[in-house]
């Protein structure tokens, strides 16, 4: 069992608020695309951005963070005004939704093993466990709540960018790497390749229906 005492708790809660603004934006940019008054916009920016680390944590028998640490929410709140009032602005300059979901993909994806982790040690299934439900749970609620078939499960490559980045993570700690370098690696690979998927239009095999 790892200590919860060590330094690197405040490095995980710096990228955790990352992913969290990050998959806020994700949701608010898919409330403002279907239409949805300033309220809707908070209320999808909120649950995208916590949903995936609840989940995480009430499966590892923790106290969601989300809960006892306000900031999150703030966060979630502050993101969804500033999409309401500069949407506009920012949709001409990037593609807002694509590659904020590419970044939220993959930080959430390494704070998901980070906690397991710390919580088990390193073991792989639980890590892996973690960061991918961390990565697209707010994901997949955010695309139920808008009645769209979640992206994980029909658009190119995405759990599967958020399982690779796990895996690199893990063999960088498993070879003695530190977690900080281990964390930006695979949150780098995990995002690049969702990011060349969507560029490239990298699929899955699907059933082909004759």
């Amino acid at each position: 069992m790892v200590d919860f005492s060590f330094p690197i708790d405040g490095f995980i809660s710096i990228l955790d608020y990352l992913g969290t603004a990050a998959f806020a934006i994700t949701g608010a940019s898919k409330a403002i695309a279907h239409k949805a008054d300033v309220f809707g916009i908070i209320v999808l920016a909120t649950v995208v951005g916590v949903a995936g680390g609840i989940t995480r944590d009430v499966i590892f028998g923790r106290f969601p963070t989300s809960f006892s640490d306000p900031t999150y929410v703030t966060i979630t709140v502050i993101v969804g005004l500033v999409m309401f009032f500069l949407y506009s602005y920012l949709k001409k300059r990037m593609n807002v939704w694509l590659i904020f979901d590419a970044i939220g993909l993959g930080v959430f994806s390494i704070i998901g093993a980070s906690i397991a982790y710390q919580i088990i040690g390193l073991d792989f299934l639980p890590m892996l466990f973690a960061g991918v439900i961390t990565a697209i749970g707010g994901g997949i609620l955010r695309d139920v709540f808008v009645r769209e078939i979640p992206i994980v499960f029909v658009k190119e490559v995405y759990a599967v960018a958020s399982i690779i980045g796990i895996v690199i993570f893990y063999a960088v700690l498993y070879y003695g790497g530190e977690m900080q370098v281990a964390s930006i690696i695979g949150i780098i690979a995990a995002t690049g390749i969702r990011l060349l998927a969507m560029k490239y239009k990298w699929n899955l095999p699907k059933v082909r229906e004759t």
